[in-house]
């Protein structure tokens, strides 16, 4: 048959449904020949067959370097009840047939046909292994049975069983992403291990998954799993010198953990206003231990007047027996066992109707609370008057041994929203404000959280950040705590309700969701065809100049811009060459000629006097356009409502990071944050590659509303070469205006070639009456610090590394 090739890919069976055995492959003829299918019993017996299914198969095109046209290569063959064809049949063979011709593409023995239906019936999947800090050892995953339930061990290369947690739970995103039956749902197939390294014999450890007909098993090499999960990017800043110097997060949440006196002191501290709380939590097969953990650190509050509402959906009564036995006389603990699960939104807006409380508080219920937390909260509400208040959090470890992975959060950040729930745990709203916005929605389950908190923002009078890890997320199979891919069905709902989000706000937009699983990319309109006005001051330095605007007008897709240069103070006879040319080669671009001495603010309002665009662009000569929507970028954030000026991410030519946001008071007075991280580094909690507010950002490629920087007076002349960016960004943030950084407009930055360094006395000098300058001008704020940057992070290192104490 020439060269005729077929393959069989993958064997599945069903045993659910008819006893399906699904053989997965593709076959191809040199003359794209289409074959029929024809089953045998023992050689001689035919086996009649369901319709065959045909599919394209590219993958296999791509690999043998041809092209089938209307020829469709890919057949899935179902052969049902094969239970009753292995007992009447000693061997089964499938042939593709044309006449009489005929070729076997398939064979399998009655024994081996036994073996392959018992492989099939117990099918796993490892979410996560993981080694936390070389302590503990945590393994994640699920099991089905098509034919029961599956136990779950774990032997020493002993055989010996190794001393471990083992918890089980529902796992509803595999179920939908392998199309189960709805009884799954219910079922807990998800499986949670986790053991202490010092129990574990030997280098191997063996899972075993015993079903009610076939028991398989699996091998972890714990030696390779050790090298494996040495702390990369942020994890390494983060740990890798704390961990030497003074024993890592962990150490630094013992030493930052409030004492037994000033807990004894809170309980007696006179408030002016006492607002009773009421934490809200829906209780869903909640392990035991949890929930006890759970229970014991609301009671152990410093702040007395909370009460804790609880709305049980499970279909037992053990977590009701269990409270009635063990808090029954604890009057501040409502409740409520449900007649069914409506799903956790349903559950919890239960558990708010339970609610007495001028505030409420969400809370999932395995996790558990600082003592020190509610007084934090009503501390906060005393101070600021707040109506949305959230806190700062960490993770522990199912055994509540390991605390990791703590989310310093900046204050409220509506655009870094967008992105992802960076708020989470733990919300409080008042609940009137709840009056106006409604509570959790059942469509957004999976999401629901941050559907709610989306709509409480957005009508909050105020919204307070409290910096202090009051709140421990177990990291377990049921929470995207511990890993986000197991629950990809909740990012479509947190997809819809950003999306929503920007409907409500009358925001034209798209929302996508990244590779990164819960975080989201949104592209607002562009409002009109507004006229960009690029401002680029350059003496001499041609060759740079020409790549910023070759790269500018070969690969920008916006269009409507005006290219304003700047000449000041050039001495090189080639530089006026190059523009007495520029006309012919760049038409959008115009030269501007300053004849005082240096001075980078009063050249830019120069320039900006002669714009005639409704956006300003100030850039640098030094750099080269890398995304071709990078105008599109900065503009769809710098239209949009009280935003003054956006910023790009700006790379050394190594692709490492010169520019992704300015921190106030990083370095003393403000510097660049992760500078000369990899270019491909998603920063502290993905803060490089989201859309954010910031506190600055630099003018070597920076944005603004013309009509904003006019009502500032444009940039303060007294910086002549240094902070004069950061200054106006600041007077920007004085006058109620928003500062943005975007990760998606990227450029190189050939940092400062064509000023050159401090290396004058004279320069030096100037640059350290700046400082002083900026010091006085701005002393409040530099005391206060950035509020878009945590305090509990190093303002020395640059790097989100945690900042000694």
């Amino acid at each position: 048959m020439g060269d005729f090739c077929f393959s069989i890919d993958e064997e599945r069976y069903d045993d659910r449904h008819g006893h399906v055995l699904s053989l997965d492959g593709w076959y191809s003829h040199p003359d794209r020949k289409t074959y029929g299918f024809e089953l045998l019993g023992d050689g001689y017996d035919t086996v009649e067959l369901p319709e065959i299914q045909r599919r394209e198969r590219p993958d296999v095109a791509q690999a043998l370097g041809c092209e089938f046209g209307d020829f469709l290569p890919g057949f899935t063959v179902q052969i049902p009840e094969v239970l009753k064809l292995a007992e009447k049949y000693q061997s089964l063979e499938l042939f593709l047939r044309d006449g009489e011709e005929r070729v076997s593409i398939w064979e399998i023995s009655a024994d081996e046909l036994d073996e392959l239906i018992k492989e099939n019936l117990v099918e796993y999947h490892l979410d996560r292994v993981e080694i936390l800090y070389d302590t503990m050892l945590e393994i994640q995953g699920w099991v089905v049975d098509q034919r029961g339930s599956v136990e779950v061990t774990v032997h020493q290369e002993d055989a010996s069983l190794l001393d471990c947690r083992i918890s089980r739970g529902r796992r509803p995103d595999v179920v939908e992403r392998r199309n189960l039956d709805e009884e799954y749902k219910t079922q807990e197939i998800g499986f949670r291990i986790s053991a202490a390294l010092p129990e574990i014999k030997g280098g191997e450890i063996i899972l075993h998954f015993c079903g009610d007909s076939v028991t398989k098993t699996y091998t972890i090499d714990i030696e390779e799993l050790r090298k494996q999960n040495k702390p990369k990017g942020f994890l390494s800043r983060l740990f890798g010198k704390e961990s030497v110097a003074e024993g890592g997060y962990e150490a630094w949440l013992a030493r930052h953990k409030v004492d037994k006196r000033t807990l004894r002191r809170q309980k007696h501290s006179a408030f002016a206003q006492k607002p009773l709380i009421s934490i809200v939590i829906p209780l869903y097969c909640t392990p035991l231990p949890y929930l006890k953990e759970l229970l014991e650190s609301v009671r152990r509050q410093s702040y007395e007047n909370w009460q804790l509402c609880l709305a049980d959906g499970s279909p037992d009564d053990k977590a009701k027996e269990f409270i009635e036995k063990h808090y029954g006389r604890e009057k501040r603990i409502v409740y409520r066992k449900l007649e069914e699960n409506g799903g956790i939104s349903v559950n919890t807006n239960e558990a708010v109707a339970l609610a007495a409380g001028e505030y409420l508080m969400l809370c999932d219920h395995d996790d558990t609370l600082e003592p020190d937390a509610l007084y934090e909260i009503v501390k906060a509400i005393n101070d600021t008057g707040a109506d949305v208040l959230y806190t700062d959090e960490d993770k522990v470890s199912m055994d509540g041994r390991h605390y990791f992975d703590p989310n310093f959060k900046p204050d409220f950040n509506l655009f870094r929203l967008r992105e992802n729930n960076y708020i989470c745990h733990i919300f409080v709203v008042k609940k009137s404000l709840t009056d106006e916005t409604g509570l959790l929605r059942s469509e957004f389950d999976g999401a629901q959280d941050f559907d709610f908190i989306l709509r409480c923002c957005e009508k909050a009078q105020k919204i307070t950040h409290i910096p202090k890890v009051l709140y421990h997320w177990r990291c377990h199979m049921d929470s995207t705590a511990a890993d986000p891919s197991s629950k990809a069905y909740a990012y479509e709902a947190g997809r819809k309700a950003v999306r929503e989000h920007y409907q409500r706000l009358g925001i034209d937009a798209k929302v996508e969701m990244t590779e990164r699983p819960g975080w989201y990319r949104s592209h607002v309109k562009v409002q009109g065809n507004p006229l960009i006005s690029v401002i680029i001051p350059n003496k001499d330095h041609t060759d740079d100049l020409e790549l910023c605007l070759f790269s500018m007008t070969r690969k920008s897709t916006y269009r409507n811009y005006e290219i304003l240069i700047v000449e000041n103070n050039s001495e090189k006879e080639e530089t006026f060459e190059y523009y007495r040319k520029l006309p012919d080669r760049y038409p959008k671009a115009r030269v501007l000629t300053w004849e005082k001495e240096f001075n980078y603010s009063a050249i830019n309002n120069f320039a900006a006097k002669e714009a005639k665009g409704e956006y300003l662009l100030f850039l640098n000569n030094d750099v080269e356009i890398l995304t071709p929507d990078w105008m599109e970028e900065m503009l769809q954030n710098c239209q949009q409502e009280n935003v003054a000026a956006v910023g790009a991410k700006l790379y050394y030519p190594d692709d490492t990071i010169q520019h992704a946001g300015v921190v106030l008071g990083l370095g003393g007075i403000a510097g660049h944050i992760m500078c000369r991280a990899s270019k491909e580094d998603p920063g502290y909690f993905g803060r490089m590659i989201s859309v954010q507010e910031i506190s600055a950002v630099t003018a070597a490629c920076m944005m603004v509303k013309k009509s904003d920087f006019d009502a500032v007076g444009g940039l303060d002349e007294t910086f002549q070469v240094a902070f004069n960016d950061i200054d106006l960004c600041m007077k920007f943030r004085a006058a109620g205006k928003k500062i943005i950084f975007t990760p998606y407009a990227e450029l190189y930055h050939y940092e400062s070639k064509s000023r050159g360094l401090e290396d004058t006395p004279e320069k030096q000098f100037r640059f350290d009456k700046e400082v002083k300058r900026f010091q006085e001008k701005w002393a409040q704020q530099l005391e206060m610090g950035d509020p878009y940057y945590s305090p509990n992070l190093s303002v020395t290192e640059g790097d989100c590394s945690l900042r000694e104490d």
